[in-house]
């Protein structure tokens, strides 16, 4: 996208760009997006069609619902719960880290591909499953403490993934990276995420509560056919959510990654003057609160 020239934006024209990405490249961020997560979704339709009716307070089980307490692929055991564990780690990451390196090289006025980006994440699996633990567990752990540092916390690591992937960083230094990237600029990353909560629950709304409302109703009528098919297109609309709605996250957050080294690192003449070369790191350095 070689319009999209490099300087310091705005937090609206951070935004504008994202979407601007999104709605001109939309089938490659689909395409990235959705094909990890079709094993969910696939997943998730196989538990959906092995469910069991669960009887309702104060009313015997109808016969023909009698079969154990277990449903979906807990009638597995721990094997079925290892297997969905593993299939929701790699789809999350391959989605993730596709999506940054599209928008890596869209942004720089490069070309890509559903492929090519995520080929790219080959490479990158444990790392950036180390970089999504600790960050996890930074915020978590601030959570645990309180509301705000929690909050403040997680919008200081947000571009973590964006310097794990584009400067090949470890996952204690991307934080670390991040940490000082978003040093005066925790506003705006709130705001970003924000944006994407609202999306995100506004669309959950939209293609998940009426099949659920579908489900309340199929476990009120004791009809183990009819659970079964509200769950299916429930699993649907979250396949659906999640497709259309966490690219603009990626993206969003990759876009303000570029912005804090135009604005800090002088990164804009850094690409001009290489313009086909790798992105560069800064000096990351991990914080005692992190380390």
């Amino acid at each position: 996208m070689a319009d999209l020239d490099l300087r310091p934006l705005s937090l609206g024209e951070i935004l504008d760009r994202t979407f601007t990405l999104y709605r001109r490249h939309f089938l490659l961020f689909l395409g990235i997006t959705a094909f990890p997560h079709l094993l969910i979704l696939g997943l998730n339709l196989v538990q959906a069609s092995l469910t069991t009716m669960p009887a309702l307070p104060g009313k015997p089980p109808v016969e023909h619902f009698q079969g154990g307490p277990s449903t979906g692929l807990f009638a597995f055991g721990i094997f079925g719960v290892i297997i969905a564990l593993i299939v929701y780690l790699i789809a999350y990451l391959f989605s993730q880290g596709g999506t940054v390196y599209a928008v890596s090289e869209l942004y720089l006025g490069r070309t890509t591909t559903i492929g090519a980006s995520l080929r790219r994440m080959w490479g990158q699996l444990g790392n950036l499953f180390l970089v999504s633990l600790l960050n996890g567990i930074a915020v978590g752990l601030s959570f645990i403490l309180l509301i705000i540092p929690g909050i403040y916390v997680a919008c200081r690591l947000i571009t973590c993934v964006p310097a794990a992937l584009l400067e090949d960083l470890g996952a204690s230094r991307s934080l670390g990276r991040s940490w000082e990237l978003t040093k005066d600029n925790a506003g705006r990353a709130f705001v970003i995420g924000l944006l994407y909560f609202g999306i995100f629950y506004a669309a959950t709304l939209l293609l998940m509560m009426p099949f659920g409302v579908g489900v309340v109703i199929a476990v009120a009528k004791q009809d183990v056919e009819m659970l079964r098919m509200w769950s299916a297109l429930m699993n649907v609309g979250s396949f659906v959510v999640q497709v259309l709605v966490s690219p603009i996250l990626l993206i969003a957050t990759s876009v303000f990654y570029f912005d804090l080294r135009v604005r800090k690192e002088a990164f804009d003449l850094q690409m001009m003057m290489n313009p086909g070369g790798a992105i560069s790191s800064g000096r990351p350095s991990v914080p005692s609160i992190l380390s």
